[in-house]
């Protein structure tokens, strides 16, 4: 396949949406290793210390159906320059909490700006990149998926040598300089602009949905939270009438699901952040309380999962440029299939490390090559009017997939551990829930059978 040139200023708007990206997700895990500090200086209790992680990350959902509306009313570039102005804003709010539900409150508006920061970054860069998205989406990936893993070094760096609020004294001095870089040098979207009414009926749907979802699927074990997870299903159920009947005036037009390249890429977004949260969970799970390994040690052996990640997102522009996207996808879903399976063998057998190795990098790499090559398909196959749309429906199905297919696994792994007799009772049990994440990754591989190639798919 001929490679064709990047638009002119693709890696400065690149770089600028990483930057965005990078610190929301940053600010999502930083917090977690001054918990006790803010228990401390705040004289508040644990219970409640907690809820400037949680309320964070809920948060983070709450506003994300409004993207696509407001990419549309406004423009990408007035949105990620307000976005980032009211996070670093609310970060400096945080510095300077004098109580826990002054830090809480301003967390949650903090959240509800970094909420939009993610998509956006995605979005502005689909945008710029066009079918060159594989190649520039990788190198935008790479700090993100850092992000979480530098967050509590730099959290620990920090408060060896000065307070917790210095924690979010970061993000300002860092927020100021990329609103001066986005001013300079994203693009003036105005032209592109389309005054669209807001669906206040689908947000007062859509919107709490996400939210009660999230916070049900986290306490599914409990019967107040089977109950906010009930009645997130009745809000999507309500929201899909509404929007069907609203058409391309819903806040998440749904007729979108229609392409059916883009249904195929928002059914491997769902299904590849659900594998890789679901196997988070299970791993450290299984070698902790059935191989006896130390949490220490437990870390160090998850590390090739991220380590073959990180060894091919570099690789994903070239790939893309050499392979077929649906050939691309289907095999790195296949990897990952194979690593699975060698876990659900391990599992039942025994540890080896050196198998372990294996299995995770194959994981890792092959969970690497599925997912920006469909995002890239499923932005191909909808109109440039529609990305900011399309970046909405995306991101909730990925925001979703995560924690749905982990309380699927979770509930099947205690359901097992409690009816095996124990002499067996972890080897088959964890060797059993391995076994489930792979039969998810066979949905997985039968999902890229439904990718178009880039020669397949008609521009609008």
């Amino acid at each position: 396949m001929k490679t064709e040139k990047l638009p002119p200023g693709t890696w400065k708007i690149v770089s600028i949406a990483a930057i965005g990206a990078f610190m929301a997700q940053l600010d999502a895990t930083i917090v977690n290793v001054s918990l006790p500090d803010l228990v401390t200086t705040l004289h508040a209790p644990f219970s409640s210390i907690q809820r400037v992680i949680s309320g964070y990350l809920l948060a983070l959902a709450l506003t994300l159906p409004l993207n696509g509306w407001l990419v549309n009313r406004i423009g990408a570039r007035a949105v990620y320059l307000w976005c980032f102005g009211a996070f670093t804003l609310t970060s400096a709010l945080c510095a300077v909490a004098w109580s826990a539900p002054s830090l809480i409150a301003f967390r949650l508006l903090q959240g509800m700006a970094g909420g939009l920061l993610a998509p956006m970054a995605q979005m502005t860069v689909a945008r710029v990149a066009g079918k060159q998205l594989p190649r520039v989406a990788s190198a935008m990936t790479a700090p993100v998926l850092l992000a979480p893993l530098l967050g509590p070094v730099i959290a620990g760096i920090i408060l060896s040598l000065t307070s917790w609020r210095w924690i979010f004294f970061l993000n300002v001095p860092v927020g100021l300089v990329a609103i001066i870089l986005a001013a300079l040098f994203l693009p003036d979207d105005k032209s592109e602009i389309c005054s669209r009414p807001l669906d206040l009926m689908g947000l007062g749907l859509l919107a709490p949905a996400l939210v009660s979802f999230l916070y049900g699927m986290d306490h599914v074990a409990k019967s107040s939270g089977l109950m906010i997870l009930g009645v997130s299903l009745v809000l999507f159920a309500l929201y899909i009438l509404s929007a069907r009947r609203k058409g391309d005036n819903a806040l998440v037009d749904l007729r979108l699901f229609r392409i059916r390249a883009f249904s195929a890429s928002a059914v491997i977004m769902f299904l590849t952040n659900g594998v890789s949260f679901a196997a988070q969970m299970v791993l450290p799970v299984w070698l902790i309380h059935s191989c006896g390994v130390s949490p220490e040690q437990t870390g160090l052996l998850i590390a090739p999962l991220g380590l073959g990640m990180m060894c091919v997102y570099p690789l994903i522009g070239r790939l893309s440029d050499r392979f077929h996207v649906r050939d691309l996808t289907g095999f790195g879903a296949l990897l990952s299939l194979m690593g699975t399976v060698l876990l659900t063998a391990l599992a039942y057998n025994g540890l080896n490390i050196a198998l372990l190795t294996i299995a995770l990098l194959l994981r890792g790499g092959g969970g690497g090559a599925v997912g920006i090559p469909a995002m890239s398909a499923g932005y191909a196959s909808v109109a440039r009017k529609d990305i900011p749309m399309a970046t909405t429906a995306l991101n909730i199905m990925q925001r979703v997939g995560g924690p749905t297919l982990t309380t699927v696994c979770a509930t099947f792994l205690g359901w097992r551990l409690a009816i095996i007799a124990p002499p067996l009772a972890a080897s088959e049990a964890y060797s059993e829930t391995f076994g489930l994440l792979a039969l998810l990754h066979g949905l997985l591989l039968l999902a890229t059978r439904f990718i178009k190639n880039s020669e397949e798919i008609r521009q609008p």
